[in-house]
């Protein structure tokens, strides 16, 4: 069983959606499989916000379906420094795609957060993440944002 929540920042002064899941599972039949086909995914931008916190984004995982909010996202981004100008893309068709993203906390040290797959099952879409460590003193909040097809499927985050 899935239970999703939809969650509104109150810190953002935009209306897009965090996508927060959380799963438990039992099957007294061990031998059943879940089928799933991996996702091609885009790159569109991978880093570190350096303003402390002072970008007002919270650690989240983010569906973004509108450019609306997608534009939000990158100008509160942008408010410390002009970290969008590295995407390789900024204008998205969200007739044809969706973007997700993920934020870690404002971290102490060099980190880094990577979207490493994200497969689709006969329920949902399930996006994967690894935290590595960087050896630096820079106080920094890792994010990586990705595009995807279109789905109705709900998106989860293990």
């Amino acid at each position: 069983m899935f239970n999703i929540k939809y969650i509104q920042n109150e810190n953002n002064n935009f209306n897009f959606k965090y996508f927060l899941a959380t799963s438990s599972c039992s099957s007294d039949d061990d031998s059943t499989t879940i089928q799933s086909t991996p996702i091609t995914f885009s790159e569109i931008g991978k880093g570190g916000l350096f303003g402390n916190g002072t970008e007002g984004i919270a650690q989240s995982n983010m569906v973004i379906d509108n450019t609306t909010d997608w534009q939000n996202l990158m100008t509160q981004m942008d408010s410390y420094s002009n970290v969008t100008t590295l995407f390789s893309e900024t204008n998205i068709d969200f007739n044809t795609y969706i973007v997700i993203g993920i934020f870690l906390e404002v971290k102490p040290s060099g980190w880094e957060v990577e979207i490493i797959n994200i497969e689709e099952n006969t329920t949902d879409i399930m996006v994967s993440k690894t935290e590595t460590e960087a050896i630096n003193s820079v106080i920094t909040q890792p994010f990586h944002i990705v595009k995807i097809p279109i789905t109705d499927k709900p998106i989860e985050f293990e």
